[in-house]
């Protein structure tokens, strides 16, 4: 089992518990096969608020990654396209079983010093 914590604004991880973003979007693969990604919450929360279970990970142009996705992607096209642009590969984590915890927790009582740029294994 390999855990995966992720920085992620605020208002995307507000939809990912309200259902409307099922898939986490990133420009870089990562070596290991993750099933957990557990959620830090940027400024300006700065804490670990919830986890989910990884289903699929999908990987294609960004083209065919957003026709896969759209629907539950949580964000707007404008905002993929730019995301993406001059990538020749996307990523998607597709997620389920969200858990939003009641006590969010702080990098440190994991025993991290700092927030990842993108994302750190557990």
């Amino acid at each position: 089992m390999c855990k995966m914590l992720l920085s992620i604004n605020p208002e995307h991880i507000n939809n990912i518990f309200k259902g409307s973003k099922r898939y986490e979007f990133r420009k870089t693969i990562c070596t290991r096969k993750v099933d957990k990604i557990i959620f830090y919450a940027t400024c300006p929360v700065k804490k670990i608020v919830g986890e989910a279970n990884v289903i699929k990970i999908l990987i294609d142009s960004p083209e065919k990654i957003w026709e896969q996705t759209y629907k539950y992607s949580g964000i707007s096209k404008h905002f993929f396209e730019e995301y993406y642009k001059n990538k020749e590969n996307a990523i998607a984590f597709q997620i389920d079983d969200v858990l939003k915890y009641n006590n969010p927790k702080t990098l440190e009582d994991l025993g991290i010093l700092r927030a990842p740029q993108s994302f750190q294994y557990l």
